[in-house]
């Protein structure tokens, strides 16, 4: 089929969004640029797409260079798969004994594996010898950083989870894990403050509203606050606003009255009262039926928690979407505070949360510096938390044999059993596939820091209950494309930094300006090169909440980047489109991260019961098995940074003697 055909043009392609109304030679699609190995859908050698340095960039042998489909790439999961599936025994082959033995095995080199190794080298002393299995083709899990090289210089974002900060204060021990690395985020947040400087001074936050969701296509640059008291500032810049969008006046005017004023829409119930309601409806429904607004708003809030939650406000309860801080609750007389009914994440945040910091490439940083501490000399530069930011990393190091540490990559486990009784054995036996063989290696114990739900099919001998509790955390699946722009001249033209786009592929557009630190100088001027940063969450509304995210991750396992590429590119033109912007001569780079398996799941009061202590299922899940035990985000039910260190340094404190 030829690049701009009538079939491609008219976007018949299943699962490829919103009809272009750009032939594929205009949004670029024929481009030669830095995102992947085939043009036009067959492949070829990079060298032969004449795109230079850029080009060649997308088969870099230094893994944060690498560009096309990151996140959960090719490679990293289709072995597991084939385990689920009940294939993958039957044509393995052999296993290959390495004959290495070492006192402790970790599944997985994300956050949370490198402080299960860090934890357990504190305990155990330098000398203890570890090594760490990762299936992706580098380390830090979901804390992935992507590099792109524009105008001379790199530039670094985030491919994955961006900030330190929680909805509850740091434990002893991940604050003090962050201490030991040398952050400080209070003092670096203090220090290195994330701003536009003067070349974006004056840009606003903007709305799109697409024609297939809002009858039109159309960008409203300026975004009002959060409403207020009824009347006032807050209510003159929504009715601004509202008066420049495509919406009907009866959906203009319950926008209005939702946002800005302050009424009690349960009278005559006590602020407990109110709070047992709204935890028991989704925040859709106190808007359709407490609210009463017209059907035509729920396409302006729906994927307003997608961000937090992985779904949208079909699925979240109207009184965590209080906590965060969404409207209509101004005159209920709630008082700030957690509940017994409300997530953890909503809780938290209205408690106050913690510090919050993030480096320019997210929390990539924290992994690369406790890869620094567990493998020194790895990294260019000096030892200062801000070298880490510009630091080269020699992943030749990562693996040498004799070091106490090692971490291996591309090497995902099928297996972690005991040599022996489970009650009596005194080492694991760990296998993982490496190439085309499999091999196998034994330790004195194993932390499981993986997804929490693989570990069934990789360790048979665990109890049932324990295998079903560990099934019941659903992954929450979601994408952080990245595009590299030659600069953001049309952002300036519009007056905007970034854009919400509630109806379109990618709900989120914004320009990265990352803080200044460790030499790293983001752009400058809308001249320079830039990041910009467009993020999904692939869920299907309606359904109960981890079926959505099933669906979700289905759905991104089976998009292909051609897919993902014209839809950004799309929206893009659509969206800048009065401000000058050509797809097909603005883009240089594109970085897909995907993630099927992203945030750790987090109970969602409308869908998940009140266990009994001890019984919820994160719980039940993370249970010591003999000399193996389970660390990672999902066993605290939760996606958060210290969480997945708080696991860690658990799983290391069950482990035997």
């Amino acid at each position: 089929m030829e690049v701009g055909s009538p079939q491609l043009r008219a976007g018949a392609k299943e699962g490829s969004g919103a009809v272009s109304e750009f032939s594929d030679r205009e949004l670029g699609m024929d481009r030669a640029i830095t995102r992947r190995d085939f043009v036009n859908g067959m492949a070829v050698a990079i060298g032969a797409l004449g795109a230079g340095s850029l080009a060649a960039q997308s088969s870099s042998a230094y893994p944060p260079e690498r560009t096309g489909m990151r996140g959960s790439h090719s490679g990293s999961f289709e072995a597991v798969h084939s385990l689920r599936d009940g294939t993958f025994w039957k044509n393995a082959g052999r296993v290959v004994d390495t004959q290495e033995r070492y006192d402790l095995v970790v599944v997985g080199g994300g956050i949370s594996g490198l402080s299960a190794a860090h934890f357990f080298r504190a305990k155990a002393g330098n000398s203890a010898r570890i090594l760490i299995l990762e299936n992706h083709d580098d380390f830090g899990g979901h804390a992935k950083r992507n590099e792109l090289h524009m105008g001379g210089r790199v530039q670094i974002v985030n491919g994955g989870t961006l900030g330190i900060d929680s909805p509850t204060p740091y434990s002893a021990q991940a604050d003090g894990l962050l201490k030991t690395l040398g952050v400080n985020p209070p003092e670096l947040a203090s220090k290195y403050r994330r701003g536009r400087g003067a070349a974006g001074a004056g840009l606003e936050g903007g709305w799109f509203f697409d024609k297939q969701t809002f009858g039109e296509d159309r960008l409203v640059v300026g975004s009002p606050g959060r409403g207020g008291r009824g009347g006032g500032a807050a209510a003159s810049a929504w009715k601004d606003f509202l008066a420049k969008t495509p919406l009907s006046e009866a959906v203009k005017r319950d926008i209005l009255r939702i946002q800005t004023e302050s009424i009690d829409y349960l009278p005559g119930l006590t602020e407990s009262e109110k709070k047992d309601r709204l935890w028991r409806m989704s925040y859709r429904d106190f808007l359709l039926n407490v609210a009463k607004v017209d059907p035509g708003v729920i396409p302006f809030y729906q994927t307003r928690t997608q961000g937090e939650w992985g779904v949208g406000i079909d699925a979240e309860p109207a009184l965590d979407c209080w906590a965060q801080g969404m409207p209509g609750f101004e005159g209920m007389g709630l008082k700030r505070g957690g509940g017994p009914h409300m997530s953890y994440t909503a809780a938290g945040y209205a408690n106050g949360g913690s510090y919050n910091f993030h480096f320019p490439d997210g929390n990539a940083s924290i992994a690369r510096l406790l890869v620094r501490s567990l493998i020194p000399g790895i990294a260019s530069g000096g030892s200062g938390v801000e070298d880490i930011v510009m630091a080269r990393f020699d992943y030749s190091k990562l693996d040498q044999s004799g070091a106490p540490v090692r971490i291996r990559l591309n090497s995902p486990v099928v297996r972690a059993r005991h040599v022996g009784s489970p009650d009596s054995a005194e080492e694991v036996e760990i296998a993982y596939v490496n190439g085309k063989q499999v091999h196998s290696v034994r330790a004195k114990a194993c932390v499981m820091a993986c997804w929490i739900t693989v570990v069934p099919h990789l360790c048979p001998e665990l109890p049932q209950a324990q295998k079903e509790a560990m099934h019941y955390l659903v992954k929450v699946p979601l994408v952080y494309s990245r595009v590299g722009l030659r600069n953001w001249t049309s952002f300036r033209n519009l007056g905007i930094s970034g854009v919400s786009s509630p109806g379109m592929y990618h709900t989120g557009v914004n320009l990265d300006f990352a803080p200044a630190i460790g030499g790293y100088t983001p752009a400058a001027t809308p001249d320079d090169p830039i990041i910009l940063t467009m993020t999904k969450t692939p869920c299907k509304p309606g359904l109960p909440v981890r079926e959505q995210h099933k669906a979700g991750r289905a759905e991104l396992l089976a998009t292909s980047f051609e897919v993902f590429e014209r839809n950004m590119r799309d929206q893009l033109a659509r969206i800048l489109k009065g401000g000058g912007f050509d797809p097909a001569r603005d883009i240089e780079a594109i970085v897909v991260n995907r993630w099927p398996h992203g945030y750790g799941y987090e109970y969602n009061p409308l869908f998940d019961p009140e266990w009994a202590p001890g019984q919820a299922p994160h719980e039940i899940g993370r249970r010591r098995f003999g000399r193996i035990t389970i660390a990672n985000s999902d066993s605290g039910a939760t996606a958060y940074t210290d969480v997945a260190i708080n696991q860690a340094w658990r799983a290391v404190s069950e482990l035997p003697a």
